[in-house]
């Protein structure tokens, strides 16, 4: 009977094992979330386990998953769960055991493995955040680890683009101690000043943030150091509009960072989109690429109506590609959809909800340009430790 119980409890903890936390990423047992686990001599399971914080939002899930898991197991034949929370030295030892020896500081400087990739535009309107976010979608449907920064402090939509509004209350991260958990959605890891924003004082979704240059680098600076992403294969940033101080601060916080510069096919904003991507070299980033957007209209019988112009973005890359070492493609033409723009009003990128679209085929495109592309080891620092 021992042999019995003692298999039955290893075969819950090994059905433990695959449980993952929806908000870290990581097994719960390797996040010393699982506590006492043993199973009596008629099947009945005995598990403990302790929550990162009070009220935790992934709580439910977690619940969900470690019965779904346990009921699995073989010898099982009931379940007496006890869920608990970690003490605040647990917390501290899972805060450290995921920061490693770093501690909080910035992950992604040039000798991480992440590619990063800022994308911005000269001026507004022109779909940057839409293609931000299904670009991102595109890449974690792909199997790569994908974080989002929205650094648009200005004009935040990312997490409406990404269905994280309900209500007109935007999902916060969960906080552990000085830690910030993002939300998740797509597969995206997502952080955005709309995050933090009291809905409870009249700060949701629709709340302007009016701040001047010093916050917005302290903000940005706070998202790189206080989020937890995890190893993560991409991240991408939507910048605002322009050329002011979160392009500069981003330039100084992210010096390895390529730029990705979004424009529509009229020749004055192509104009307005070089700048930025001057700008973005001037501290010291590089031009990765350009992608069109609102390429034209394709009509019923094949033809298609270019609405805003054409030709501004291979315009912009042929510009852009003077003074730097490789010619600046024009990485896509994405034309216009009327799915494109629904999809960002209802929080379903259009990667998800229409993936044949001509719109999504598009970015798709780019998405697999991007996810073929190879993290490096030239030029880094690996770091090694003796043994």
């Amino acid at each position: 009977m021992a042999d019995a119980t003692s298999a039955a409890t290893d075969a819950v903890r090994a059905a433990l094992a695959r449980v993952t936390d929806p908000e870290i990423r990581r097994p719960i047992t390797e996040l010393d979330m699982v506590g006492d686990v043993s199973v009596d001599g008629e099947g009945r399971a005995s598990v403990s386990i302790k929550l990162t914080i009070v009220g935790c939002p992934a709580a439910d899930t977690i619940e969900r998953d470690v019965r779904e898991a346990v009921a699995s197991a073989s010898g099982v034949t009931s379940l007496d769960l006890d869920i608990t929370v970690m003490t605040p030295q647990e917390r501290a030892a899972l805060t450290e055991r995921l920061r490693g020896s770093r501690g909080r500081v910035n992950p992604f400087t040039p000798d991480s493995l992440t590619r990063v990739y800022a994308v911005t535009s000269g001026k507004g309107g022109v779909g940057k955040s839409t293609i931000t976010a299904n670009l991102a979608v595109a890449l974690a449907q792909s199997g790569l680890r994908v974080g989002l920064i929205d650094a648009d402090v200005y004009g935040f939509s990312i997490p409406g683009i990404l269905g994280l509004v309900h209500d007109g209350v935007t999902q916060q991260p969960t906080r552990v101690d000085e830690m910030i958990l993002p939300p998740v959605a797509y597969g995206v890891k997502t952080i955005s000043i709309g995050m933090f924003l009291d809905p409870a004082r009249g700060q949701g979704a629709s709340t302007a943030v009016a701040w001047r240059g010093p916050m917005l680098h302290r903000t940005i600076s706070q998202f790189l150091t206080d989020v937890y992403f995890g190893d993560l294969d991409v991240l991408l940033l939507d910048l605002p509009p322009g050329t002011g101080d979160v392009a500069i601060s981003v330039g100084q916080l992210l010096p390895g960072a390529d730029v990705i510069v979004v424009t529509t096919p009229q020749p004055a904003a192509a104009d307005v989109a070089v700048r930025s991507g001057v700008v973005a070299r001037q501290t010291g980033q590089r031009v990765f690429g350009v992608i069109e957007n609102m390429a034209g209209l394709p009509g019923p019988d094949g033809t298609v109506l270019d609405l805003f112009g054409s030709g501004g973005g291979a315009d912009a890359a042929e510009r852009l590609s003077v003074g730097q070492d490789a010619a600046v493609p024009l990485l896509a033409s994405v034309p216009l959809s009327v799915d494109l723009r629904a999809g960002g009003d209802d929080g379903v990128p259009i990667v998800v909800s229409r993936p044949d679209d001509p719109a999504a085929a598009v970015i798709r495109t780019v998405a697999e340009r991007l996810s073929t592309r190879p993290r490096g080891l030239a030029g880094r620092s690996l770091n090694p430790s003796p043994v």
